[in-house]
């Protein structure tokens, strides 16, 4: 009798993939080693022996999915010109990302696990310093933006990374729930048309 174990040939980058949809798609604790098994084509020997653990094959697909998926958001960040221009270029890169037909909607980061069993915090907390990663990209940014001039010195980095990290983080929600392209990008031209106002109200007293 055939049985489904670790295949000729197994190709690790590309059974992880493969997991890295189904994680991105059902998140954490909506992920079944059934389903990861079933998605990868081996069995749970096989992904234990190859990646030790859910939470291990989980974490790795995390990082699959930092490094690879829409790249161009992070060069965004530092090839434009101002902290404006980056900032509304990393948005508008993510809230097409976020409605690619050929992926799951919205963030991975993001929607991984929000909420969970108890027993599952070190995975939440991991995507939590994960989305404060890109929170203090964002304010680097700025900060750099404060350096080069285009940004007033007394506006507050961490606050207002803080808020274009809360609108980033709507557009992959408002994408899972099935908004479209057209309207998320309307949002972002929304979130950067109140730049300056936000920058009086982000500045330190």
């Amino acid at each position: 009798m055939a049985t489904r174990g670790r295949p000729p040939g197994f190709a690790r980058d590309a059974v992880l993939a493969k997991a890295m949809l189904v994680f991105w798609d059902r998140g954490y604790d909506g992920t079944s080693i059934a389903d990861l098994t079933t998605a990868m084509g081996i069995n749970p020997p096989s992904l234990y022996a190859a990646f030790g653990s859910k939470e291990a094959l989980f974490r790795e697909a995390v990082d699959l999915y930092e490094r690879t998926e829409n790249p161009e958001a992070e060069l965004a960040l530092t090839d434009e010109p101002t902290a404006f221009e980056a900032i509304a270029a990393m948005l508008r890169s993510h809230a097409i990302a976020y409605v690619n037909p050929s992926r799951p909607s919205g963030c991975m980061v993001v929607l991984g696990a929000t909420v969970g069993v108890p027993a599952n915090e070190k995975v939440r907390a991991h995507l939590r310093e994960l989305r404060l990663r890109a929170q203090d990209a964002i304010q680097h940014r700025i900060e750099c933006g404060i350096a080069d001039g285009d940004v007033p010195p007394q506006v507050d980095s961490a606050l207002l990374a803080m808020y274009y990290t809360t609108v980033l983080e709507g557009l992959s929600m408002q994408a899972r729930d099935g908004m479209g392209e057209e309207q998320l990008l309307r949002i972002v031209d929304c979130a950067m048309a109140s730049w300056r106002s936000s920058v009086v109200v982000a500045s330190k007293r």
